[in-house]
């Protein structure tokens, strides 16, 4: 079994404080990826992460961004970024492969925090993030079938996993109705999730295992009262290819049984593959 988890911690000194320690420790992951992890390299709380192999990229952007890739074992390889001047040097994507043992296929893994943008109608400021995230999406839509394929050649499985600051569908958010002209649930944004997604390149493996359901949610404002009535956004996601796809067995996320307990505004996606 292979369990993979995806958790913007926002924050890792923060989360550290508020309980990552004692979820990680305590929930049996082999691969975790992390974003928004805020935090210089030198002043990363190392005891948060057990005896896990680091792998992070905290980009040029003081107190801002910086993704992760814990293993259980060293990396074969490592890549920072995707291969664009703009956003690369914002620490928003990074790649390890890794050998997982002599009877299972190796995999690559990525660990992306997506911008969040704008919306479009609501002025130049918010226009200005729209149009910026909008070129994220379409230099990224390229490079991950050039990394499906690299990875395809090589003979390993590809997932890319992180938050992705979009609800795909109506039901990847509560209150759609009144989020469509909503920075995360546009036409544009919903359009290039389609484009991602199919049986042959990439599949969401939570809505594999939960076609049917609203949410489950990942993601919610820091207040209570929308924590506690679960309204959310389904925003962080797996999303794997096909043959590693079909072995999930379980996925959902780890949403804290109070306000009190939560460690981010995000909860962790975690998937069990049976490899």
């Amino acid at each position: 079994m292979l369990r993979v988890a995806t958790f913007n911690v926002n924050g890792i000194r923060a989360a550290s404080r508020r309980g990552f320690d004692q979820w990680l420790a305590g929930r049996g992951c082999d691969v975790v990826g992390l974003q928004e992890m805020r935090c210089p390299e030198a002043e990363l709380p190392m005891g948060a992460f057990s005896d896990y192999v680091l792998t992070y990229f905290a980009g040029a952007l003081a107190g801002r961004n910086g993704v992760a890739v814990l293993t259980r074992v060293p990396p074969a390889a490592v890549r920072y970024g995707f291969g664009n001047r703009t956003f690369d040097p914002e620490g928003r994507y990074v790649e390890v492969d890794l050998e997982l043992g002599p009877d299972r296929p190796g995999l690559t893994v990525g660990s992306l925090y997506l911008p969040k943008g704008g919306a479009p109608l609501e002025g130049p400021a918010e226009l200005a993030r729209y149009r910026r995230k909008m070129r994220f999406l379409a230099s990224f839509r390229g490079y991950l079938t050039r990394a499906r394929r690299l990875a395809a050649n090589s003979g390993r499985e590809f997932l890319v996993m992180g938050d992705f600051n979009i609800a795909h569908t109506k039901l990847d958010l509560t209150n759609w109705r009144t989020s469509q002209r909503a920075a995360g649930f546009l036409p544009e944004e919903r359009s290039w999730f389609d484009s991602i997604l199919s049986p042959r390149t990439l599949v969401d493996v939570v809505r594999r295992q939960h076609p049917d359901a609203a949410g489950p949610n990942s993601w919610w404002m820091w207040r209570e009262p929308a924590f506690a009535a679960d309204t959310g956004w389904r925003i962080d996601y797996q999303l794997a290819t096909a043959g590693l796809a079909r072995t999930a067995v379980g996925a959902g996320t780890d949403r804290e049984a109070s306000y009190a307990e939560r460690i981010s505004d995000h909860a962790p996606v975690v998937v069990d593959y049976d490899v």
